[in-house]
């Protein structure tokens, strides 16, 4: 299978060099995902200490992954050039239809007994929600998503409320599966505002990443202000929620709107999901993982822009180099849905039948890492696409009108 990215311009189609520190950068997404669903982000204690799986993962991977979807979609529709016109329409088609697949996979894996929040029916929804801005240049996609950073999470604040109100509320409380599609109002509620991954925040991902897109990648300078910038802001971002607090009275007025059982400095660390964050103006304050606010939609995409950028000159290296220094990683990360839908089908087996006896999480997590790249070197080797891949791929082929001919606005997304 091919190992570049085409890409359409003016009706005609330009093959590009694929950036592997992209495919690199997911593959670490997924590492991270898998290991906040197999080891334990917080201690179990009383005070429910953060790990440092929690520290260091919670949020950010399932949020790299969001970002380097825009990242992906940008570079299958121009890279720095969108594409224009009956282009462009193809595209969303294929795109379209490519989101088709993943809901599919994810509404599949939603009817499975598992502990942990499958990302893959919101994922397929932001791909949907995206497709308006496709066609938009870096300045535009800016604003944008400098705008919907700042005030999606005001909305969301005040539309929560009224979802969680209603008889029955507008959230499932459990992972989208097919039967939901029989309750829309539930299911379109959890999936936009009420849900583990909130599809109306969570446009801000994509759109950071479909402005990080446009930019030319391919240049280690460029690749380098993405590492110093992300880390700064990131660092920036979650000084500024630390300070708002614990200096500014931020964590005492939420303890007073909190019920005492719940460690608040806890999960101001790692995660918020679970707690209604009404009452107060000041949850919109915090830079939670999973909170949702504007401090955590930055401080998270600044973070991947960061990873992003450090994959992305250890690429640029290992061509100086003449070494693949990538290829554990970038093996994984072209074929993420094929590999985390096996991951989660052997989280439901042990859900059930509990894991096998002398196992440790950090032993289970261990193994099904080193298979996931092991796998996915062997396919980056033979040049193969992941199964999964390839059936989304013949679908973006499909819906672009492009299945007879072999040519495509993009051979696997992110290439």
């Amino acid at each position: 299978m091919t190992a570049r990215s085409p890409s359409l311009v003016a009706g005609t189609l330009r093959v590009m060099p694929r950036l592997t520190g992209v495919d690199a950068a997911r593959g670490l997404a997924l590492l991270g995902m898998m290991a906040t669903h197999l080891m334990p982000t917080f201690e179990r204690n009383a005070d429910l200490t953060p790990t440092w799986v929690g520290l260091a993962f919670s949020g950010r991977a399932s949020a790299l992954f969001a970002v380097l979807a825009g990242v992906g979609l940008a570079l299958a529709t121009g890279r720095e050039a969108p594409l224009s016109g009956q282009t462009l329409n193809r595209a969303r088609r294929g795109i379209a239809l490519r989101a088709l697949v993943i809901a599919a996979v994810g509404f599949t894996l939603g009817g499975l007994d598992v502990n942990v929040a499958i990302i893959l029916v919101h994922y397929a929804l932001l791909f949907l929600c995206i497709l308006p801005f496709l066609g938009l240049r870096l300045k535009h996609l800016l604003l944008w998503a400098g705008g919907w950073i700042l005030l999606s999470p005001v909305v969301a604040y005040l539309l929560r409320p009224w979802l969680l109100a209603g008889d029955p509320p507008l959230h499932l409380g459990h992972n989208p599966s097919w039967e939901d599609l029989s309750t829309p109002g539930p299911l379109l509620g959890d999936l936009f505002l009420t849900g583990y991954y909130p599809a109306f925040q969570w446009l801000s991902f994509l759109l950071v990443g479909l402005a990080i897109g446009r930019l030319p990648l391919s240049r280690p300078r460029v690749a380098g202000i993405l590492l110093v910038t992300g880390t700064a802001v990131a660092v920036a971002t979650k000084a500024l929620g630390n300070a708002l607090m614990e200096d500014w009275g931020g964590r005492q007025a939420l303890e007073a709107v909190l019920d005492d059982r719940w460690p608040l400095e806890s999960l101001l660390q790692v995660n918020l999901t679970g707690i209604e964050q009404t009452g107060s103006w000041w949850w919109l304050a915090t830079a939670a993982p999973h909170s949702g606010t504007t401090l955590d939609l930055l401080h998270s995409s600044s973070a991947a822009a960061a990873a992003l950028g450090a994959c992305l000159l250890l690429g640029s290296l290992g061509s100086w180099l003449n070494l693949d220094l990538l290829l554990p990683l970038r093996g994984a990360g072209a074929m993420t849905l094929t590999l985390y839908t096996v991951h989660v089908w052997v989280l439901g087996a042990m859900y059930v039948d509990g894991m096998p006896q002398g196992w440790t999480d950090e032993g289970m997590y261990t193994a099904q890492a080193l298979t996931a790249v092991a796998v996915g070197l062997v396919f980056a080797v033979l040049r193969w696409r992941g199964p999964l891949e390839q059936v989304a791929h013949a679908a973006h082929k499909l819906g672009a009108g492009t299945l007879r001919s072999g040519h495509g606005t993009g051979t696997k997304p992110g290439g």
